[in-house]
């Protein structure tokens, strides 16, 4: 992370707080040193962002500075942190860091009404992940290799418990409200086949790339779907 990000985390945190919060604590989630933070802490307020505190004591931003907040009712509030839940719940950890940071940045510009709003709809919209266990293993290499256009081999056992090695196009992956599933086009069938992540034994690139089209796509093997 440059120091440009780290600043604006820094900024974002200090937004979604209506207290003080301590150097030591934003040292941890920005995962740098105290010293650091206080370097951070100064140089913003030498760009003119107006912080109050001190080391030892905590930060905050002075009453007024917030940027101007997003008027969410409350249907609208619940449903984007019911997403969140959901990505925390049923994503890889790089999502549910994302969905964090998310949130992060919709509580900095929620006024106080909302902020009260926002700790309810936390306390009564959960989203078990009592499952999750291998449901998201190599999700995040394959959303790289699927934005990469990258083939992959894999290692894959199905619900018989037979194996194969199979070289794919990955193109996307799709949630069926308890596994996920990585939509392909097999090279061994020449023609799209689905695997379930959480069946996948190895996985590597195939060092090649391959180029998507109109009949190769996940639209077109969605579009499938729409036709019975």
């Amino acid at each position: 992370m440059n120091k440009a990000e780290r600043l604006l985390k820094l900024l974002t945190l200090l937004q979604s707080r209506r207290r003080a919060i301590t150097a030591a604590s934003l040292a941890e989630k920005l995962n740098v040193s105290e010293r650091t933070i206080y370097r951070d802490i100064q140089a913003l307020e030498l760009s003119g962002v107006p912080i109050s505190g001190e080391a030892g004591v905590g930060y905050m931003l002075q009453a007024g500075s917030t940027l101007a907040p997003l008027m969410f009712n409350e249907s609208e509030l619940e449903a984007l942190i019911l997403g969140v839940r959901m990505v925390q719940a049923w994503g890889d950890s790089g999502l549910a860091e994302s969905a964090d940071q998310a949130l992060d940045k919709i509580k900095a510009i929620l006024p106080d009404r909302q902020h009260y709003l926002h700790s309810i709809a936390e306390e009564t919209l959960i989203v078990p992940d009592f499952e999750h266990g291998n449901s998201t293993q190599y999700s995040q290499e394959l959303r790289q290799a699927i934005k990469q256009r990258e083939k992959l081999a894999i290692h894959y056992q199905d619900e018989k418990q037979a194996t194969s090695e199979r070289t794919i196009w990955p193109l996307g992956l799709v949630y069926w409200g308890k596994v996920w599933t990585l939509v392909s086009w097999c090279e061994l069938r020449d023609d799209y086949r689905s695997f379930r992540i959480d069946r996948i034994q190895k996985l590597a690139g195939a060092n090649a790339h391959f180029e998507a089209s109109d009949e190769i796509s996940l639209k077109n093997y969605l579009s499938r779907f729409k036709e019975h």
